[in-house]
């Protein structure tokens, strides 16, 4: 009787295994949905449409992008956290959604790490170091001395709390004296108060910052990541020009919620990596000053606890808060 029922009750759990292996197997069997947490015409959803056009291919699908602005990309961010574990809703996250919000906002309505599984990276790029093609300021040797004079220097960024923000506290702990962050509520706006020389510096994207630099509007000081750029090859990183180590880069990745069964994210995954070997998308994606480095899952899984704590760590710098 006792082998009879233990007979009978494996027949029963592989009766329940099989259709969730053949649903996955299966997947996808509808359109997906890729959730921007910005805007239309923001750079993660200039990525976000390159890759749901990519993916569509060899997921079979259609990947229909969805615009849910608001509260610093939290809320597309935490609507896909609490969407069904199915791989069917997607996020395109930020470096700002998953790892600068979490010490930026006092109450976070998703965990950055616990609520969502890596699908892949979609692109990463430094920021750069401008100042006016006029300023005086012709290196960050030069930075560090108008810094050490009587009223400093002032650096400006895109908002509170922003990677450009954040970049300026930790080049002015590297570089010491008086930098004052002056705030603007987009990146342009603070972009032309640099070029008209109404505040000395800022770090911006390579995208959108080279074209002024071919112009001789802007001048390129430093880099923020660890090695140089493809986007600006003869511009020097912060390390080289001997301020220790200085590693910061926006990036860009695609996140499903936690729960999604793991052969759901490995189709997932299979299409983001035929994305990015797509040259078309490559050619993309450097227009808009990105690399895309190759990571398996457990090397994404560590890069988002590293990239977390260093950011955190910056926001408590700055002192920055959102409410």
């Amino acid at each position: 009787m006792n082998t009879r029922r233990i007979a009978l009750a494996a027949l029963a759990g592989f009766a329940l295994t099989v259709p969730l292996s053949g649903a996955a197997q299966e997947f996808p069997t509808r359109p997906l949905r890729m959730i921007v947490p910005f805007g239309p015409g923001t750079t993660t959803d200039i990525i976000a449409r390159v890759f749901a056009e990519a993916m569509a291919k060899p997921l079979g699908q259609a990947v229909v992008v969805e615009n849910k602005a608001g509260a610093g990309g939290n809320i597309g961010s935490d609507f896909v956290a609490k969407a069904p574990a199915d791989g069917y809703t997607i996020v395109m996250g930020t470096v700002g959604t998953h790892a600068i919000n979490p010490g930026l906002y006092r109450k976070m309505p998703y965990d950055a790490q616990k609520d969502f599984a890596p699908i892949g990276f979609a692109g990463y790029t430094p920021t750069l170091l401008v100042v006016a093609a006029n300023s005086p300021l012709k290196s960050l040797k030069d930075l560090q001395a108008a810094a050490a004079k009587s009223g400093g220097v002032s650096f400006a960024s895109a908002g509170n709390g922003t990677s450009g923000h954040l970049a300026g506290e930790l080049l002015k702990a590297r570089l010491g004296g008086e930098m004052v962050h002056v705030p603007y509520k987009e990146g342009g706006l603070a972009m032309s108060d640099v070029m008209a020389g109404q505040v000395q510096f800022m770090f911006y994207h390579p995208a959108a910052v080279m074209p002024h630099v071919k112009g001789g509007k802007l001048r390129a000081l430093g880099v923020s990541s660890a090695k140089r750029t493809a986007a600006a090859p003869d511009v020097p990183t912060v390390t080289e020009q001997g301020f220790g180590e200085f590693d910061l880069v926006a990036w860009f990745m695609l996140y499903a919620p936690a729960a999604t069964p793991a052969p759901v994210l490995a189709r997932l995954r299979d299409a983001v990596a035929q994305a990015v070997a797509n040259p078309e998308v490559k050619a993309k994606l450097a227009a808009q000053g990105l690399e895309v480095p190759l990571l398996k899952p457990d090397e994404l899984a560590t890069f988002n606890r590293t990239e977390i704590a260093k950011w955190s760590e910056l926001v408590k710098r700055s002192g920055a808060q959102v409410d």
